[in-house]
């Protein structure tokens, strides 16, 4: 049987998410933003919270751990970074660890660079993607602790997946993506595309994730650093891939 995941506000603009396995009625939250949205929508569905899968220390995305784990017993999973705080950790996971929510797999993939601790969360079987604050639809994560080659790496581990997985990231923040990227490439006809749906979906408050994976690989200037069209709308012919991407991010830091 297929997971069965639920999108939520948090916060001020956080995503929540629930992703539950209907055959042994496991149910994980991932991250934990707030716990009052999380515990509605378990009521609303159902579900019993089973496990928390944390990506990075961010208090947006672990304030509510406390109070579930408190509640719930649920079991919480980590990033292998100790030097993270974060409380309650039941289990610590790395780059390759796979991660079980009752029947369901999650792989671990390391994509430090927003943070040194961030992991994202692959579940190969439901072609979903939880990458948190390291991929945004139509951006990426402001690099706070890492260093632009190593948020870089991190796009490149993500961009690999395949076109049919689903983005679920950390924030609704597509709008002001689009409107950056449009500076960038304003002639790329997905991006343009998107633009529209984006406006579209706002328009009637409807989230604008998730978003396919193939999708962003053509319409996301972060996922394009290493492309000619991207490198020339920066004036950065010829530079690599790693540079015409810092200058994105700069850019975006300022815009």
């Amino acid at each position: 049987m297929a997971a069965e995941i639920r999108l939520f506000p948090c916060l001020t603009d956080n995503f929540g998410y629930l992703i539950h396995d209907p055959a042994t009625k496991a149910t994980a939250s991932i991250d934990a933003p707030e716990a009052g949205p999380v515990q509605k929508a378990l009521e609303r569905e159902g579900w019993t919270l089973t496990d928390i899968l944390i990506t990075h220390h961010h208090h947006d995305h672990v304030g509510g751990v406390a109070e579930l784990k408190q509640k719930y017993g649920a079991r919480v999973v980590a990033p292998h970074d100790k030097s993270a705080r974060i409380a309650n950790v039941d289990q610590r996971v790395g780059q390759g660890d796979v991660v079980k929510v009752g029947g369901l797999l999650a792989r671990v993939l390391e994509t430090p660079g927003h943070t040194l601790d961030h992991v994202s969360y692959v579940f190969d079987n439901d072609k979903a993607l939880f990458a948190a604050d390291t991929l945004f639809s139509i951006g990426c994560g402001r690099v706070f602790e890492g260093n632009y080659p190593m948020m870089w790496d991190s796009l490149l581990k993500l961009r690999a997946l395949p076109d049919d997985f689903k983005l679920y990231c950390g924030h609704e923040y597509t709008a002001a993506n689009v409107k950056f990227a449009l500076t960038i490439e304003p002639d790329n006809p997905a991006l343009k595309a998107r633009a529209e749906e984006v406006k579209r979906l706002r328009s009637e408050n409807k989230p604008t994730i998730p978003t396919l994976l193939g999708d962003e690989k053509k319409a996301n200037v972060f996922l394009r650093a290493d492309e000619p069209s991207v490198a020339a709308g920066v004036r950065m012919k010829g530079a690599s891939a790693v540079e015409v991407f810092a200058e994105i991010r700069e850019r975006k830091n300022k815009s």
